[in-house]
Parts: C-alpha cells; structure tokens; sequence
C-alpha cells in the first residue's frame, strides 16, 4: 500500500504492540505490578556500570539487558549474535521490540516482508563509556579502538536494522529527554506518507557516570527517592530502560488480522528558546506543542489522563503545571499523574515508556496516583493525583509529554482501541 503526502492526514496510525523495561520490571505486566504496589527499586548505581562517591541512587534496569524475550528475537534473527558487540542501550532496545512484536503477531518473517521504519530517541546510549580510552590517548599511550569502533557503532536504530535484517528509513533522535516522544511523532508521519509498511518507534538509554555527574553537577538530583510535583521535592533520579511502539496504517493491520491497542491521534512539539537546561517558568513551548497535538487530534472535551514529564526538579514541575493551567483552564480538569517516581528519569526513553504506560491506564480505565508525591506544592496552578489515591478515568483519550533540555517539548494525544 502506497500513501501519497496528499493523503497522509487521512491515513489513521495505530499502535498495534507495546514493548517496554526499566527499573520495575522486565515487561509491561512487571512494571505495572510496580506502579500498582508502589515497589520502589531506587538504590545505588550498580558498580557493574560505574562507581561514584556520590550519594544520588538511580532506577537501575536489567544487568543483562537482553530479556529472555530479547535473546529469542536476536538468536532467531541474527545466529551467532553476541550480545557484548553492541552497548546496554541497545539491547534495551531489542528487549522492548521483542515483547512488542509478540503482542502485535509480527514474526520475523512478516517484519521483513515490508519496509520498516524505525526511529528511534536516545541522549548518550553508549557513547559516554570511553572516559579510560581518551584518559590513555591524552597521556600519549596507544590504547586500544574498540572504545572508538563502540562510538562510531552507536547508531541503535541502525544497529537493530542489521540485528533484526530489516531495510527502510532509520533515524536516531537526540533532543534530550524529549527524544523518545519526538522518535514517535517522526515514525507516525512516515507511515501517513508511505515511506513505510512498520515502524518501531520510541527511546531507549542507559546509565552512564558522565550523565550521572552531569545532573548532579547541575543540582537536579535528588539523594533520595524523587517526589515528583511534591512540595519539598529536591530533584530527580536517573533511571534506564526502553520503550518501543509498533505501529502500523490501521487499514494494514486490520487486513492482517491485528488487533490494535491505540491510535496515535495528535503530535505537537514546541521550543521555548529560553535557557540551555531550565524551561521557560510558564512552559511556553509545552503550551505550543500540546496545543498543536489537541489540534491535531480534534477531540471533544479534555483528555481523561496526562502523564506529566514530573521529572521532581523544581524548574520542571513548576513550569509543567503552570502550562497545563493555561491549557485546560476550567474546572473539569484531566488527571494528572507523573510516573518517574518508579522509573526515574530514563532520559531519551522516557518519551516511549511514558507512551506505553498512558495507553496502559487508558486500556485499564484507571490510574494510581503519583508515586512521591503527598503533598503537591502549594504553588502550583494545577494540582496532581498523588501517591495512595487510585482513579477511574473517564475517557479513551490522553496525553503524553516530554520536556527536554534546550527548551525542546513534545507531546502526543493517544487514544485506547482495546
């Protein structure tokens, strides 16, 4: 099936499989275990990854990387594969396609019978891990490449192109913390304009000491579990993982049999061109991005959940709530929640689990509260659902958004089909 540029906004998107892991689980149904217990996993980076003397705890994923359904995929599509030749990052990758496939009943074959489009947001994925090599290189030593033949590999979307032996368009998104949701809006647009049959869209990224020193360098880290839009939050924590949508023309997957989780009804994103690393104090940029996605998206009334970016820094939260006020300025306010309480902040994937998770409630029709938040900030012009208090959600709509450094901010509407 071809889709002219003429058409495209005619041409519905649908998610038809989910993949996702992070700190709380392996799979979707461990880490909504999580959120529905309140299991926080934040600790000490593990020393497997780096060591610090710092006090900052993380959201760490799995060691391994690879899930047991990551290494079933790998082992069937590429024989031989073995899993140190790539980074941590894209074995998170592979891990959240593996389950996302399953669930959309795309086997390999099928996969590579069409043009897939797979896009991909990361901010340091594995890029950061060659501090020893350039320590050795400006001390006048020879040491070993592989540090130098890991960056220059570091492309994951293009490094799960030739694991999976899949051909179309590849992109790898690096607008911050905003990437994953960007990665999303880019591979719905490529399926509404033809330029692909499947595309694997999302983020995926690792912990590294780079980024780990360089927030607290910042002061946005919190030496305790993060209390996202509580009012003595002090910080966030990082965490890693990957999120990774299936999507498809909804009249293709309807042909195939599929049976589609959601529609990706609206994309918007917006620059504040404020400040390098702090949002503009009324979110501007977030404004302009969710008013272009609810444009888009043409729905009655207000959305039945947002998942807030709620990083718990106070630049963040404050300008978050501030923008959505202005959005939804009545009294028939959509649910707030933040999520990062149990996933930390997973940087370029955090626009992808976030996804997945929005469509996760909206499916189940109802929502937790913000885990670490009690007491939500007494400044804030729009209040969030906080920790212990369980809602019922209204509607089959949402939204799900990303604030990124350099002012970038994101946001998609999704809609529940199943």
């Amino acid at each position: 099936m071809t889709v002219g540029i003429a058409k495209a906004d005619t041409v519905h998107v649908v998610v038809s499989g989910m993949g996702c892991l992070a700190g709380p689980g392996d799979d979707i149904p461990a880490i909504r275990r999580s959120l529905e217990e309140t299991r926080v996993t934040c600790g000490p980076p593990p020393q497997s990854l780096f060591t610090t003397a710092l006090p900052y705890p993380v959201f760490a994923a799995n060691p391994a990387g690879l899930t047991t359904q990551g290494r079933q995929l790998v082992e069937a599509a590429c024989p031989g594969f073995q899993a140190n030749s790539v980074s941590r990052t894209v074995l998170f990758a592979l891990s959240a396609v593996a389950e996302g496939l399953t669930q959309a009943g795309i086997d390999l074959d099928r996969l590579r019978s069409g043009r897939v489009g797979i896009a991909l947001g990361t901010t340091v994925g594995c890029t950061f891990h060659d501090e020893e090599y350039y320590i050795a290189w400006r001390q006048g030593l020879a040491p070993d490449l592989a540090p130098v033949r890991s960056f220059l590999g570091g492309n994951v979307a293009a490094a799960v192109h030739r694991i999976l032996g899949t051909k179309g368009p590849s992109v790898v998104v690096t607008n911050a913390c905003a990437s994953g949701t960007d990665a999303i809006g880019i591979a719905r647009n490529w399926l509404r304009q033809g330029h692909c049959d499947f595309a694997l869209a999302g983020g995926a990224d690792e912990l590294s000491r780079v980024a780990y020193n360089g927030f607290v360098s910042l002061m946005l880290s919190d030496e305790s579990p993060c209390r996202p839009f509580n009012g003595d939050r002090q910080g966030l924590n990082l965490g890693e993982g990957a999120g990774v949508l299936i999507l498809e023309r909804e009249d293709d997957c309807r042909k195939r049999h599929g049976r589609p989780v959601g529609r990706i009804l609206g994309y918007g994103c917006g620059a504040d061109a404020y400040h390098p690393t702090a949002p503009h104090p009324e979110g501007r940029g977030l404004q302009n991005a969710l008013r272009q996605a609810l444009g888009e998206a043409a729905q009655p009334g207000v959305p039945a959940l947002i998942n807030a970016h709620g990083t718990g820094t106070k630049a963040n939260d404050l300008a978050e709530t501030t923008a959505l006020a202005r959005i939804f300025p009545g009294k028939d306010r959509p649910i707030l929640v933040s999520t990062k309480g149990l996933t930390g902040h997973t940087l370029g994937a955090a626009g992808g689990i976030e996804a997945i998770l929005t469509l996760v409630a909206l499916s189940e029709g109802v929502t937790p509260g913000t885990v670490g938040c009690r007491d939500p900030d007494p400044h804030f012009a729009y209040s969030p659902l906080v920790q212990g208090i369980t809602r019922p959600l209204s509607g089959r709509w949402g939204l799900s958004q990303s604030l990124a450094f350099g002012g970038g901010n994101s946001a998609l509407v999704l809609e529940v089909l199943t």
